[in-house]
């Protein structure tokens, strides 16, 4: 195959949750491009509906959804819609996160540690366990859990966090032995990015990091990696974990 055959998508259908925005939404459109209608999922109709629109501006079709990954039943909902608008999720980016600071772990409630386990840990875990059943009996398909560089490299007062993303980790070599060989599950790790998010954070983080690049990475920068493990540029991968952090230490 052509190089430019490798990272075709035409005639696939993916689904991203969080893909509302940063990395997600650079997936989204990245996966249009390639020629993928998309489902995009994330907590606010509205912004779904945005980047739909940008979806459609490129000639593909895309259903926007909300859906909050915590909770089954909404995942429930989303996955039948999504089948029964397209007939197939040929990818399946669990991308949704959220990664709140506690002031410390002895004060951490329940509610939060609940919370931050359910969408990191427990969504990613029904998702991937719904769409993955129907693509091993139907036509197979690529699953991409984004973890983060915090489950290799934890901080402190980020115990669920860590803990929920080093959890997402083991659950694609689950995924990847129980769905195969017609399913490819791969972790895409993330490290720190410049989306919206970030401009939160102190300027010194936003300019440097502790890695061999030496700075965050440009939200455009996921694309590649995103293509390589949802393409049939990675057909022999399954299991893997795929760093993409600037080279973090």
């Amino acid at each position: 195959m052509k190089t430019t055959e490798l990272f075709d998508l035409t005639g696939k259908v993916a689904l991203v949750t969080g893909g509302s925005r940063g990395l997600g939404r650079e997936m989204v459109l990245a996966f249009a491009r390639a020629g993928a209608d998309v489902v995009v999922a994330s907590r606010k109709v509205d912004t779904c509906r945005t980047v739909a629109a940008e979806v459609e501006a490129l000639g593909r079709q895309a259903l926007a959804h909300a859906c909050h990954v915590g909770r089954w039943s909404d995942i429930d909902d989303l996955v039948d819609t999504a089948y029964q608008r397209f007939g197939t999720i040929d990818i399946l980016v669990n991308n949704a996160g959220m990664s709140p600071l506690a002031p410390s772990s002895e004060e951490t409630s329940e509610e939060l540690f609940d919370k931050v386990v359910g969408v990191n840990f427990k969504g990613p875990f029904r998702l991937g366990a719904l769409v993955g059943r129907r693509m091993a009996d139907g036509e197979g398909g690529s699953i991409i859990n984004v973890s983060s560089s915090g489950a290799l490299m934890p901080q402190p007062k980020f115990g669920p966090y860590a803990g929920a993303k080093a959890a997402l980790n083991v659950l694609t070599q689950v995924l990847a032995l129980e769905y195969a060989p017609k399913v490819r599950v791969n972790t895409l790790s993330a490290g720190p990015f410049l989306t919206d998010i970030s401009q939160a954070w102190p300027e010194e983080v936003r300019t440097s990091t502790r890695s061999a690049i030496g700075h965050p990475g440009r939200p455009e920068e996921i694309v590649t990696s995103a293509l390589y493990l949802a393409s049939p540029a990675s057909s022999y991968t399954t299991g893997a974990l795929l760093r993409v952090d600037g080279g973090l230490y």
